[in-house]
């Protein structure tokens, strides 16, 4: 899948910052053999996170129309678009267009079309459309701004409501809730995402998501499913058939279990080891994305037990799509689902390794990698709103080469066949990245990054770079994408500038033994050799 061309008509949020944006992510011929990743990037307050929140609410739009068995919650009925994309249905690349706008005396509704004999033609049939849609629509974000967060919030409220209307379905007969194509990934879901890559992947790309972190394998861990909640006799979650089932799955893999009759209380203990792969092999035959569902479904149990007028105004905040915040946390003993004493072992000493003690850069490092890792099959669409935010400078560097370097089945395939390493990821998924850093774009091509910038009236505007970002220095980049030249920070660099002014001798000379290394100390020297070659 690979997005072409946005036209956002109406936002209906952002205090209409978007209204009348057209983004051309490529132009000309898409290439649809490669992973190519496209970055935003540009100030603060230029819309870079709210382009990804109208992507995820435009299909979250088109999905609860067409594939309402799909969509839980209530999606943004008044945001006007025209996005164009291609991905891969039926074997064949195709050009797809979703469109919704304010048509004369007529309701305003989504349309679809495909382009066919250079011309656009419009599709009806829900099973055609089905396959014209990306298979998941997966956010990230790693900090407080909740903007990208909206429309997947609104489908998790969706779902804790449809969750609770069949756990009370007296005759048993409601059918599982489907999956979401909206799929949020934050640092809530971080044990989600990394135990369920290291249960179901193969050994080679378990061992590749730890690596970093100097970890050699998962040892053990625990989970809870606890199903009272406070002393009265209300304080009770019930379950649905399907979560029974994830239950009854967990008893019958974990190395031992308790069952606390008085509390409603389920306790697992995982001993990982051969026997552990083999269980969760059985019962989740899909793979790691499959167990994630199910750790989430269970954990998104935890918003049920949250005091009702914090649900409602959570609720009201879904509903206006203007919150800035989640819902709040429970206290940790007192959630429905949870994991604990979560240990690894360490590649150096062979010692326990307790998660709580890596840092928010290796949890952050992890569950990316593990997220893509888990979604490595045909037409998803990532949106990754700051995703390097807690790396360290060298991953930061690295971060694009460690995505391409992922030994994914699809990527082990496409090795077998002879192929290019870097098509594991053909046709299979695009990916939006926004940044403050310069580090992304200079592993990508300056056709797939994208300035964001405010004009003189304020207006936002998007454009590829003037210069060549792919190998471009970091002061180059950011000279063209920030309009500055840092090549030292603000405060000597002020200093540097009031002594190439007014600096006499001996200031010179002190300012120069107290610098580090750079273009500006060597003006500062070239300054003091004048003064003393006039003073002889």
């Amino acid at each position: 899948m690979k997005l072409i061309r946005l036209n956002i008509i109406d936002a209906d949020t952002c205090g209409g910052l978007l209204n009348g944006v057209i983004i051309n992510f490529r132009n000309g011929l898409v290439e649809t053999d490669a992973f190519s990743p496209l970055c935003l990037i540009g100030p603060n307050g230029t819309g870079k996170s709210q382009v990804l929140q109208i992507i995820a609410e435009i299909f979250q739009a088109v999905f609860e129309k067409y594939l309402p068995d799909e969509e839980q919650g209530t999606p943004n009925s008044q945001i006007q678009f025209e996005l164009e994309y291609s991905l891969v249905s039926d074997g064949e690349v195709k050009k797809v267009k979703l469109y919704r706008r304010k048509m004369a005396s007529k309701k305003m509704d989504i349309a679809i079309e495909k382009f066919v004999d250079d011309d656009w033609t419009l599709v009806t049939n829900i099973s055609e459309i089905e396959t014209l849609l990306p298979s998941k629509v997966i956010g990230y974000t790693s900090g407080d701004n909740e903007t990208l967060s909206i429309p997947f919030f609104v489908s998790r409220a969706g779902y804790a409501k449809q969750v609770s209307q069949n756990a009370l379905d007296k005759d048993k007969s409601a059918l599982p809730i489907l999956d979401s194509r909206m799929l949020l990934i934050d640092y809530s879901t971080n044990l989600e995402v990394l135990i369920a890559n290291l249960l179901l992947n193969p050994e080679n790309v378990r061992e590749h998501l730890i690596h970093e972190p100097n970890l050699k394998k998962l040892r053990s861990f625990r989970c809870v499913v606890q199903l009272k909640y406070g002393s009265s006799a209300k304080s009770k979650v019930q379950l649905t058939k399907e979560l029974q089932k994830y239950v009854e799955y967990l008893k019958r893999s974990a190395t031992s279990f308790d069952y606390d009759a008085k509390n409603l209380t389920y306790t697992f203990d995982f001993l990982v080891q051969d026997a552990t792969y083999q269980a969760f092999e059985y019962y989740w035959k899909s793979g790691a994305l499959e167990l994630y569902s199910c750790f989430h479904k269970l954990a998104m149990l935890n918003d049920l037990i949250i005091p009702k007028q914090d649900r409602e105004a959570f609720k009201k905040g879904v509903e206006q799509r203007r919150f800035a915040s989640r819902l709040p946390e429970p206290m940790e003993r007192q959630k429905v689902f949870r994991f604990e004493r979560v240990e690894f072992i360490s590649q150096k000493s062979e010692e326990p390794v307790d998660y709580v003690s890596l840092s928010d850069g290796e949890h952050q490092l992890t569950q990316l990698l593990g997220t893509i890792c888990m979604a490595s099959f045909p037409n998803v669409l990532f949106l990754l709103d700051e995703p390097e935010s807690h790396f360290n400078p060298k991953w930061r560097v690295e971060f694009i080469s460690k995505i391409m370097n992922l030994p994914t089945a699809s990527k082990s395939q496409c090795e077998n066949e002879g192929k290019r390493s870097e098509k594991s990821l053909a046709a299979i998924q695009d990916c939006l990245i926004t940044t403050h850093s310069p580090f992304v774009p200079s592993d990508m091509d300056r056709n797939n990054v994208l300035i964001f910038s405010k004009n003189e009236k304020g207006e936002i505007e998007s454009r590829n770079p003037r210069i060549q970002t792919y190998g471009s220095k970091f002061d180059a980049i950011l000279a063209e994408c920030f309009d500055i030249s840092p090549q030292i920070s603000g405060l000597p660099r002020d200093q540097i500038k009031e002594l190439m002014v007014n600096g006499t001798k001996s200031q010179l000379q002190d300012a120069i033994a107290n610098l580090g290394e750079s273009t500006e100390r060597m003006k500062l020297a070239a300054k003091l050799a004048l003064i003393s070659s006039e003073e002889n």
